[in-house]
Formats: C-alpha cells, sequence, structure tokens
C-alpha cells in the first residue's frame, strides 16, 4: 500500500487529524501534485490556524510555484499564529523565510 492510500485510510477512521491530513499534503507535494497540496494546507489553516507547521510548507509552495503574493500572505499568517502561541521557533523559521522572500 502506497503512502497516499495508508494516509487516506487513517484519515478515515480520523477525518479531522491535522498530522494526517499535513503528512498527506506532504505526499502531495512529492508526487508534483501542488494543486492538491495547496487544496490541503489550505483546508487545515481554514479548519485550525493554529496548526503552525503547515504555514511555512504552504508559504514555501507558493513561493515555489511563483505565487509570491499569496506566500507572502501565508507567511505573516504565520508569524502572527506563532506569535499567540508562544512557539519562538516556528516564528523565526517563517520570519527568516518571510524575510529572504521579501527583501
Amino acid at each position: 500500500m502506497d503512502r497516499i492510500t495508508q494516509l487516506k485510510a487513517f484519515l478515515q477512521a480520523s477525518p479531522g487529524d491535522n498530522f494526517l491530513r499535513h503528512a498527506l499534503a506532504l505526499e502531495y507535494i512529492k508526487l508534483g501534485d501542488d494543486n492538491t497540496a495547496r487544496s490541503i494546507f489550505e483546508e487545515i489553516l481554514t479548519q485550525s490556524p493554529a496548526y503552525i507547521g503547515s504555514y511555512y510548507h504552504l508559504a514555501k509552495l507558493l513561493e515555489r510555484t511563483g505565487d509570491t503574493p499569496a506566500a507572502i500572505a501565508w507567511y505573516e499568517k504565520g508569524m502572527e499564529a506563532a506569535k499567540q502561541a508562544g512557539d519562538k521557533h516556528a516564528f523565526g523559521e517563517l520570519r527568516s523565510a518571510y524575510e529572504e522572500l521579501t527583501f
């Protein structure tokens, strides 16, 4: 059983599991299916804005596909979420990627 099939099976049992959904999005990136990955990341962050790990990966995907304005917006949202959560490490990673893109 491939990883996507396996993750989808786990998600049937736990459809709201953000860790599993995030992992599924990463698998789609590996396959080059950025549109599906983007949809999954956006769904996670719309439903669970405190799931900080997905901000970086979504913004990097957008950056890689040339949607710089959207990448900047997601980095900014991620920095705000990380700040609110007190996650200095995530905030630093997001800020570093944001600054590299904007300066």
